[in-house]
């Protein structure tokens, strides 16, 4: 019975890594630079999940991260604006206005869905806990 309830924690764990991770993508969407000042547009992070680490008995339960990982996948350029301090100086993107691949849209999206996994998680170890409680009494 504690099986079900480690998937649920475990479920609700990597969901609120989800939110963490697409909140921080939402929060740098438009940070072009980078410590230095240099143009460096942030790249999205998004998170890669796997089955959880194997019991004592060796079932697998639940989820774990298994990574945050950079999506290095390109910005589209922004507008030309040459005069721009953000503009990229030299290159093949010279005079465009840098700009991240964070999709607000998508990291709405993500979040919503992180929310409600979440969610269905705690449904999930309410459910375990009551049929538990129940299993208890009728013991008693």
């Amino acid at each position: 019975m504690y099986g079900a309830f480690d998937i649920s924690t475990s479920g609700m764990i990597a969901q609120r890594t989800r939110l963490e991770v697409a909140t921080a993508n939402i929060t740098n969407q438009n940070a072009v630079l980078d410590a230095n000042g240099n143009i460096n547009p942030y790249k999205r992070r998004t998170v890669l999940l796997a089955p959880g680490e194997p019991a004592r008995d060796g079932q697998t339960f639940g989820v774990k991260v298994a990574a945050i990982l950079i999506d290095e996948s390109p910005a589209q350029p922004g507008e030309f604006n040459p005069d721009s301090p953000l503009a990229y100086k030299s290159g093949p993107l010279a005079g465009y206005v840098a700009r991240t691949n964070v999709s607000p849209v998508i990291e709405q999206i993500n979040a919503l869905e992180a929310t409600r996994a979440y969610e269905a998680n705690v449904m999930a170890a309410e459910a375990t806990k009551q049929m538990t409680a129940a299993g208890l009494r009728l013991l008693a």
